[in-house]
């Protein structure tokens, strides 16, 4: 995969463009995030954050979750601890630096691409 371009509310990869969040699965699928599942939690974060009800791609060694732009997105601790229960080993980061790791093998990554 290839990472064309990367800004506020905007990626490109393999020249198509994307302006919702998104699930990278398997170095080759696409997904939109479907945050809609975890909004009810929005007012105990100040914004969506990313619970457990969402369909997160546990399928994988590494799992990278790409925070924004700014790293803004609140991560539920269900995640966390769903992640150390599976032995699946999350990073959490920057979606600036979280794209970096879109060809890494045996990796998903999960994009939140505004705030």
């Amino acid at each position: 995969m290839r990472v064309d371009s990367f800004e506020f509310g905007k990626i490109s990869i393999n020249s198509q463009l994307y302006t919702h969040d998104i699930i990278i699965i398997n170095n080759r699928l696409i997904e939109e995030r479907r945050k809609h599942l975890s909004r009810a939690l929005k007012s105990q974060y100040r914004h969506t954050p990313l619970t457990t009800a969402e369909n997160i791609p546990w399928n994988c060694k590494t799992l990278v979750i790409g925070t924004g732009v700014n790293g803004r997105l609140p991560i539920a601790e269900e995640v966390r601890s769903r992640a150390y229960e599976m032995s699946v080993n999350l990073i959490t980061k920057p979606t600036p630096d979280a794209i970096k790791h879109i060809n890494d093998s045996d990796t998903n990554l999960i994009l939140h691409i505004t705030c």
